[in-house]
């Protein structure tokens, strides 16, 4: 019997979950809440190895989205069984920068792969392990774009393959996410990240607090 809390992070590139994760796992550990934080793809060794391939290896480039499919799920069935389900057992809160909703939108919707056979890969690969809770962080598609491009251009961060698709992908993305939320409206909850860090932040906080426990 799970114990714990899934809370799982998403949004289009440039939206700030990076730093309102943080800020999160910050405020639950000040109020005595044991957190773990994991990132997907990653997570564990052999998940890091994979989010190498995928997103930042030169030899990926000839990649193709059936391919893209089944590693970002090998890294995420590793990621369940290895850190997850024991975590929640264990019943700490587990906080996760992004999980398969994103599988749904940008391989479903943004590569164009059949959603039902999407699907199935990513139920072989989680169970019954499910999010209790996600937290759609969205800004503009414009602000997005901004965001992304500058980033790209900076000369320390890696390549990120995933970061590398056209307008009309990210288009798609967001279209994807926006079909997500209105098919999921009480697991998913959309959040205009235009706003300042702490009304984002109050935002947040105020959606994580029915699912912490007292005492």
């Amino acid at each position: 019997m799970e114990r714990g809390v899934l809370i799982t992070f998403e949004g289009t590139e440039g939206s700030g979950k990076s730093t309102q994760i943080n800020r999160l796992a910050d405020r639950l550990r000040c109020t005595g809440h044991t957190v773990r934080m994991l990132r997907e793809p990653g997570g564990t060794p052999i998940g890091e190895e994979i989010r190498h391939t995928l997103q930042h290896s030169e030899n990926n480039r000839a990649m193709t989205p059936e391919t893209e499919l089944l590693l970002l799920n090998a890294s995420r069935a590793q990621l369940v069984r290895e850190i997850i389900r024991p975590a929640l057992h264990q019943g700490e809160i587990v906080l996760c920068d992004r999980f398969y909703d994103s599988t749904l939108v940008y391989q479903g919707y943004g590569r164009g792969l059949d959603l039902v056979a999407v699907k199935a890969v990513i139920d072989y690969a989680v169970g019954d392990t499910r999010p209790n809770l996600t937290l759609l962080l969205h800004v503009p598609l414009d602000v997005s774009e901004t965001r992304r491009l500058a980033r790209q251009s900076t000369a320390s961060v890696q390549r990120d393959r995933m970061e590398e698709a056209g307008r009309a992908f990210f288009e798609r993305v967001e279209r994807g996410y926006r079909a997500l939320a209105a098919e999921e409206p009480d697991r998913i909850k959309w959040i205009d990240a235009t706003q300042n860090l702490e009304a984002v932040e109050a935002t947040i906080g105020s959606l994580v607090e029915p699912w912490l426990r007292v005492g």
